[in-house]
């Protein structure tokens, strides 16, 4: 098995937003804005070499969308899902698996495309995973993440007959903060966190790789700088559930020696953890290739 880090363009967030309640004076030293408060954010894919599969974890923005649309969001670098693919041999052709954490339009824009007026997968060999919980919440959105769940990104990948579920996961927001952990069918090195807080069953995939269990930890954790459990952006669903959450996770991952990918993260794509005197942080910063 072979994992790739798969880098696409990068794009602009308000950082309160970003940071919740954290204040400027605090947060602007991890990730400094510009003069408009924006902080730059990647969007970092995970792709997994296994046999005959090719797994993409999360598919970006995508480039379907307006310009009004993308002006919101700054995009920038050279990175893009098809250079970043190609330059390690492989084409959007060869992806058998695309696994969508959640379905904001950050995380699957790319896996739709815009073709001669037409919506159609952007994988067109790809089986595209979500669960039915979390496929239903952004279906029928609630006002708040409406604009988050794009039905242009979201519905053509259920009509293309391409769409299954990961089974087993419960409904529900966990107010005990609980993390269930399911298997997956699609290699057996590959499992799912499931989380709450954020949007409803949010999927983490956990991968078995080297000894090690690699984490892509999504939007529970947006970056290095959002270790610390009070820091929980603005965009969370139910704050409090994430605070529970990354309590949760973060003890099995310091107990159990994971690493963390990171998907927006600006700079650092993976961490081990440590506990210290302010709590679980950081032990080392590194790149995936380097494990």
């Amino acid at each position: 098995m072979k994992l790739y880090t798969i880098n696409t363009e990068m794009f602009k967030l308000d950082g309160g937003a970003m940071y919740g309640v954290v204040p400027k004076s605090m947060w602007n030293k991890l990730n400094p804005s510009d003069e408009n408060n924006l902080c730059p954010w990647a969007m970092r894919l995970l792709l997994i070499q296994k046999d005959d599969k090719l797994i993409l974890i999360d598919t970006g923005i995508g480039d379907k969308q307006d310009a009004k649309f993308m002006g919101h969001y700054y995009l920038h670098g050279e990175d893009t899902l098809e250079k970043s693919l190609n330059a390690i041999g492989f084409s959007k052709d060869d992806i058998t698996d695309v696994i969508h954490t959640h379905l904001h339009f950050d995380h699957c824009g790319g896996s739709v495309d815009r073709v001669n007026g037409q919506l159609v997968p952007a994988f067109k060999n790809a089986t595209y995973w979500s669960n039915e919980q979390h496929w239903n919440w952004a279906v029928y959105p609630n006002d708040r993440e409406k604009a988050s769940f794009l039905k242009e990104n979201i519905l053509p990948i259920q009509e293309s007959g391409r769409l299954k579920f990961v089974e087993g996961v419960k409904d529900g927001v966990n107010s005990k903060g609980e993390v269930q952990h399911v298997p997956s069918s699609i290699i057996p090195e590959l499992s799912f966190y499931i989380v709450n807080g954020h949007t409803n069953a949010m999927m983490m995939p956990a991968i078995q790789y080297k000894g090690k269990t690699i984490v892509y930890v999504a939007d529970l954790l947006p970056s290095v700088g959002h270790l610390p459990i009070p820091y929980v952006m603005a965009y969370d669903m139910f704050p409090l559930i994430t605070l529970l959450e990354k309590k949760t996770f973060l003890k099995e991952a310091a107990d159990n020696d994971f690493i963390l990918f990171f998907e927006h993260d600006p700079k650092n794509e993976c961490c081990s953890l440590q506990y210290t005197e302010r709590g679980i942080r950081q032990k080392e910063v590194f790149k995936l290739s380097e494990v």
